[in-house]
């Protein structure tokens, strides 16, 4: 069972989300975290669990006010997991703009993003970015503070996620996959039953991807729980893909409900700022999947 940390990101800072009432979000406040800094948050999940994959949303893109390059430049470069999935919206012009590129695996180098010149987002000039490898995947396992640099490759894949929710039609959808590359994810998205985009891209599994989110906005940070019956048959329908979770993971339990229902991963955010889910829950789910 894989689990992906989650920072949502609005004006330069990370977001607590709730309901998917984005309107009403409100300035990250987390016991893992010195600030809303969104790399400081990054800086604090990675120091809790060696998490290797990040999803970052980032709110400004999927609203249209447009996306905040740098700030995904900034996590990119911070991030020591081998994945970062982006959803902002399929934000155009995004490489034009200096920006992350679409769905590609990234030469082994940490000093890499797809235009070459590193700009605001670099290392160099955010040392306090790097983040170092933490020593026993526990909070606390060396001083995060310190702008040490880690002597191996942050990441391999930029991920672009397809939200749903952005989507006018399946070419639409069809398009924006063949610009994002065959690994990014799509994000079916639905609000309360109704679902938010194509109607023929809900329909037609033939259409998605190897990798699926079903992301349940209403039950984000409501501590209500996965929607356990939308999630089983959207994985009945799914074959071999892999199928993702998000909204309403409280804590291991549910987790073990999500594995034993075929799906391969959950995103979650805020049940790890809460402690619901702690690097001993993370240890022993890592334990169980492993064995």
């Amino acid at each position: 069972m894989r689990l992906i940390p989650v920072i949502d990101i609005r004006g330069g800072e990370a977001v607590a989300a709730s309901r998917g009432d984005r309107a009403n979000y409100r300035p990250l406040q987390t016991p893992l975290a010195e600030s809303a800094d969104p790399v400081a948050v990054a800086r604090a999940l990675h120091a809790l669990f060696p998490f290797p994959t990040l999803y970052v949303a980032d709110l400004d893109g999927i609203e249209g006010r447009g996306a905040d390059l740098a700030m995904q430049r900034r996590l990119a470069d911070a991030w020591p997991g081998r994945e970062l999935w982006i959803d902002d919206g399929l934000a155009d012009g995004h490489i034009a703009d200096g920006g992350l590129p679409p769905t590609v695996a990234l030469p082994m180098s940490s000093r890499r993003l797809a235009s070459g010149e590193m700009g605001r987002g670099s290392v160099e000039d955010h040392p306090h970015d790097a983040i170092p490898p933490p020593r026993s995947g526990r909070l606390g396992g060396g001083d995060s503070r310190q702008p040490i640099k880690s002597q191996r490759p942050y990441r391999d894949v930029v991920a672009r996620v397809m939200g749903s929710e952005v989507l006018k039609s399946v070419s639409d959808y069809t398009r924006e996959r063949a610009a994002a590359g065959p690994d990014a994810p799509l994000s079916l998205d639905f609000r309360g039953d109704a679902f938010l985009g194509p109607p023929e891209l809900l329909a037609d599994a033939n259409l998605w991807p190897r990798r699926v989110i079903v992301m349940t906005l209403a039950r984000v940070g409501s501590g209500e729980g996965p929607d356990l019956a939308r999630l089983a048959s959207i994985v009945a329908r799914a074959g071999a893909r892999e199928v993702f979770a998000a909204g309403g993971v409280r804590n291991a339990e549910d987790v073990k409900a999500l594995q034993g229902i075929g799906v391969a991963g959950a995103l979650v955010s805020t049940a790890l700022h809460r402690g619901a889910i702690t690097s001993d829950d993370l240890d022993a789910l890592r334990a169980e999947t492993d064995g």
